[in-house]
């Protein structure tokens, strides 16, 4: 039997193994810098973000960690999918339909107005089974992202601007 719940921190070693096999899966396991002390801190102790986790006969298959953002055009909340990941010997069982599903009831319950995430462009397994749920791709739109040292020399102190 498949059930969806919210994570705990005893949840933590499993979280860690799903982002570092994703990780792999997306061919970045160089850029996964995640480390238990790290997803303790920002998922329980001053929490973040939010883990949804599959499970499959009572044992942990997948997760969801996602966030609320805000959508201006909206003027309300929303949730944005960072990590939609289901291990590999528990996949084609409805787990990564489930813990969608189970997102967009939160949305739903709460009077969020969507639901979005990205996705590689090379990953056609994921995009034709998103497609497949109703999802629409976003090709207008271009994903930016600022990180690394050009963050941290962006985000430098300036010197106060004279009145």
């Amino acid at each position: 039997m498949n059930t969806i719940r919210f994570a705990v921190p005893d949840d933590i070693p499993f979280i860690r193994l799903c982002i570092h096999e994703l990780a792999e899966y997306e061919q970045a396991a160089e850029q996964d810098h995640a480390t238990e002390e790290l997803l303790r801190r920002h998922l329980f102790d001053e929490p973040s973000a939010k883990v949804l986790i599959a499970e499959a006969d009572g044992i942990p298959a997948g997760i969801a960690l996602w966030f609320n953002n805000f959508s201006t055009w909206l003027a309300r909340p929303g949730i944005y999918l960072e990590d939609l990941y289901v291990r590999a010997p528990y996949r084609h069982r409805g787990l990564g339909k489930a813990l969608l599903r189970r997102l967009a009831q939160l949305a739903v319950e709460n009077d969020w107005g969507r639901v979005e995430w990205s996705c590689l462009k090379w990953n056609t397994p994921s995009l034709d089974f998103y497609r497949a749920l109703g999802a629409q791709t976003m090709d207008e739109w271009t994903a930016l992202r600022l990180d690394g040292q050009h963050l941290q020399d962006f985000g430098q102190p300036t010197p106060a601007t004279p009145k």
